[in-house]
């Protein structure tokens, strides 16, 4: 089993240059065009929740993700990830924040058609299917949008997650 640093915060900053600035600016320019609808949304959302509430927050890769005092795990708006705070597992945080990338890479692609392609089927399976899962010893990640967003989580953040295969 390969040794993964969990504590690891956020992504290593790519190299400074021209083509990382012009990456950038590209995948900023997109989200906020592209993916607007989405984007929209989830920035109102961090804007009440740092500025209003005083959420704790931080950059991850091109994301910013605010840790919220709620049950459930993690949710992706475009830009903006919304995470459970202080939770005990430190690896289910690693984890949870490459997974939540994954999902702003997906918005980035698919722009408004997230909300019928990924975000629809990921809430359905979260919040209706949770027993069978447990019944049926199936993975959360078994659906298509959130293995996909394993992989989208794990190739833009360079950082391999623990424990999942």
């Amino acid at each position: 089993m390969e040794n993964i640093d969990i504590t690891k915060k956020e992504p290593t900053p790519p190299e400074k240059g021209f083509v990382t600035s012009l990456k950038k600016f590209l995948f900023y320019f997109v989200q906020w065009t592209w993916g607007l609808p989405v984007n929209l949304v989830g920035g109102l959302i961090f804007l009440f929740l740092t500025v209003i509430r005083k959420r704790r927050w931080q950059h991850f890769g091109y994301a910013y993700i605010v840790y919220v005092p709620w049950k459930s795990g993690g949710l992706s708006l475009g830009l903006f990830i919304l995470m459970k705070d202080n939770h005990p597992n430190k690896r289910w945080t690693y984890n949870t924040r490459i997974h939540e990338y994954g999902h702003t890479w997906q918005c980035l692609l698919l722009g408004p058609l997230y909300y019928i392609v990924v975000a629809l089927p990921s809430a359905v399976w979260c919040n209706f299917f949770e027993g069978y899962r447990k019944k049926n010893n199936v993975s959360y990640y078994k659906l298509y949008c959130e293995a996909w967003a394993n992989a989208f989580g794990q190739r833009f953040s360079k950082m391999k997650m623990a424990g999942i295969e």
